[in-house]
């Protein structure tokens, strides 16, 4: 079988251990990699992942011009890169046309580190500019151990703009909540053409028979293999999707062939 880890995230050799260190010490979980990219690309051969999409996170307004331009760089030798910008940066369209430029293959948000709600009306002129330029929306989905105690990445939030932005490609990570799981099934899963979902870090947080079934009513089409990592071992969600009662066919579909979809 084929791999392709639609969702991993590394950093720069000179930030990487005091950003692993500081995010583990939050979570108490022992992260699976060093934060690196050389980290990410040993974890990779370790579970004999040919591919992977990287998916940094511009926390403040000052980092995305220097996370997109480290991101451009790695990319390569089956490392692929989404790139970011954060939603308080007043050249936020700006930049994302500079992701386009860069190569990148979409725009990485997260709701609780950057502080905003996926359906804020404030975002929707980024959200026509990616949208425009055939990028891919990337969300983290649900609760974060890392974060405050605020959940803004709700699936009713992504189902409003999925509704707002029907010719976006969206993908909300985590099967578009951890932890919401009832309100994916209630709002999310089926519903949208252009919506996936990635199955990253959940193995430890979801009932395997409430995951087959969110699986079956998104459709196998619209599901991303993905990790997480270094949050958590690749070979956890490998094992994950291999242990349901799912064909060959979707089995390839979630594992490879659906992202190779979205990056052709």
């Amino acid at each position: 079988m084929q791999y392709f880890d639609f969702h991993t995230h590394a950093f720069t050799d000179s930030l990487a251990e005091r950003a692993i260190s500081g995010l583990a010490d939050t979570s108490g979980i022992t992260p699976a990699t060093n934060g690196t990219v050389s980290g990410l690309r040993a974890k990779m051969a370790e579970n004999g992942i040919e591919r992977a999409m990287l998916l940094p996170v511009a926390t403040k307004p000052t980092q995305q011009t220097v996370i997109n331009n480290w991101a451009a760089e790695i990319m390569g030798d089956g490392l692929y890169c989404c790139g970011s910008v954060h939603p308080d940066a007043e050249d936020a369209v700006q930049e994302v046309e500079r992701i386009k430029s860069l190569g990148l293959y979409g725009v990485k948000f997260h709701s609780e580190y950057q502080k905003f709600y996926p359906d804020d009306e404030k975002m929707f002129p980024i959200y026509e500019k990616i949208a425009e330029l055939g990028l891919l929306a990337v969300f983290h989905g649900g609760w974060d151990p890392y974060a405050d105690g605020e959940v803004r990445a709700t699936p009713q939030r992504f189902a409003a703009l999925c509704e707002k932005f029907p010719h976006m490609t969206v993908i909300a990570a985590h099967l578009g909540g951890i932890m919401l799981w009832d309100d994916v099934e209630k709002h999310l899963a089926g519903r949208f053409d252009d919506l996936y979902l990635d199955v990253s870090v959940i193995s430890r947080y979801i009932d395997r028979e409430q995951l087959l079934r969110i699986i079956r009513q998104q459709g196998a089409e619209k599901i991303l293999f993905g990790s997480d990592c270094p949050w958590d071992e690749p070979a956890n969600e490998i094992a994950m999707i291999n242990e349901l009662p799912l064909s060959a066919e979707e089995k390839e579909l979630i594992f490879h062939k659906n992202a190779e979809k979205l990056i052709s």
